[in-house]
């Protein structure tokens, strides 16, 4: 239970502390820190040397990574040093935010006592949680969000809803606020989340401001499912009907009834439908649109094509059958989707004007 306290005055720092547990994701750590600061630097540009001469800066951040012997601090390979003791941590009063990173070490160590014990002692003194990607493990042990709404990263969100049923797991958000207690997505999200806290803290200008200095979206469209494995229900498949997959994924530019696809199986349309039903969990014209929406995604992040040229090639009836199955899985348009992950722009086409001003 964490004390009540009210939110710092305008131009209070905010303490802020990132707890990791080794080998910690690195960029867990470095980009809400560095979200943070550039908040800070953007507010001294703003008000001008004179206007914040004296005055504390708007966020302190320190970290702290519970060490383990023969592991790299982070799972990059990198040295990282903890800026803080747990004796100085656990003496703080005035604790804002304490940011729990995911990571290796945060999945597979997230029962050892001593982290448990840590966790909830600097939540006891913290006015706000965030747990950033599978760092929400490290708080769900720590018994820091029950009945909560959280998410994690679109992997591991299945093992957090059968470890903790008691929490409201939804795999598809950026990041989810619920009261005081904020959790993200897989890594990058952090910083999504971090941009949010800023927003909350200090209002929408600087975290545009924000946004634009590190060329990023202040509210990313769409959620993690644009991220995940649109395929991976293939996995643990008969032969049978791993194989029909196979062969469907390389002839959507058919039409591929239900009828067509049950011969191709040997089975009348009634058992093939059960046995689809029953191996995939979903119906066979579900699956036929997530394969379409996967191979479309595979041209527009790399191909030339036009959205139209995509969509036929991918067996969708028409440009708006595409959108509206983009939006299903995807939750942005076939266009959208384009600007944001194309690796090969056309030559003297600059980056969307969206992307670069956010």
């Amino acid at each position: 239970m964490r004390r009540p306290r009210n939110p710092s005055a305008s131009f209070s720092t905010r303490r802020t502390l990132i707890l990791g547990a080794a080998p910690s994701q690195l960029l867990d750590i470095a980009g809400p820190a560095e979200i943070l600061a550039q908040a800070g630097y953007l507010k001294e540009r703003e008000k001008g040397a004179a206007a914040t001469e004296g005055r504390p800066p708007l966020y302190t951040v320190s970290c702290l990574i519970v060490p383990e012997a023969g592991s790299p601090a982070t799972s990059a390979g990198l040295t990282l040093h903890s800026t803080v003791t747990e004796a100085e941590a656990l003496a703080w009063t005035d604790l804002d935010t304490l940011i729990v990173v995911g990571g290796e070490g945060a999945r597979r160590r997230c029962t050892e006592t001593a982290i448990r014990s840590l966790t909830q002692r600097l939540v006891a003194n913290a006015r706000r949680v965030v747990g950033v990607c599978t760092g929400a493990f490290i708080l769900a042990e720590a018994d820091c969000l029950r009945g909560r709404k959280v998410t994690t990263h679109w992997r591991w969100c299945d093992e957090l809803s059968r470890l903790h049923p008691d929490l409201l797991v939804d795999p598809e958000p950026i990041y989810v606020r619920d009261g005081d207690v904020w959790t993200s997505a897989g890594v990058t999200a952090g910083m999504d989340l971090t941009l949010a806290l800023v927003e909350a803290d200090h209002g929408h200008a600087l975290a545009l401001a924000v946004a634009r200095e590190l060329v990023m979206y202040l509210r990313r469209p769409g959620g993690q499912k644009q991220f995940s494995a649109a395929l991976s229900a293939q996995t643990g498949l008969s032969v049978r009907l791993a194989d029909l997959m196979a062969w469907m994924g390389e002839n959507l530019h058919q039409p591929l009834s239900v009828n067509d696809l049950a011969a191709r199986a040997g089975l009348s349309p009634r058992q093939f439908a059960r046995a689809f039903g029953a191996e995939t969990g979903v119906t066979p014209a579900r699956m036929l649109e997530r394969l379409r929406v996967e191979s479309a995604r595979r041209m527009l992040e790399s191909d030339q094509a036009s959205v139209s040229e995509v969509a036929a090639r991918c067996g969708f009836q028409a440009d708006e059958t595409m959108r509206r199955a983009f939006l299903r899985h995807l939750g942005v348009p076939p266009g959208n989707y384009r600007n944001m992950f194309r690796t090969k722009r056309p030559s003297g086409v600059p980056m969307p004007e969206k992307v670069l001003h956010a």
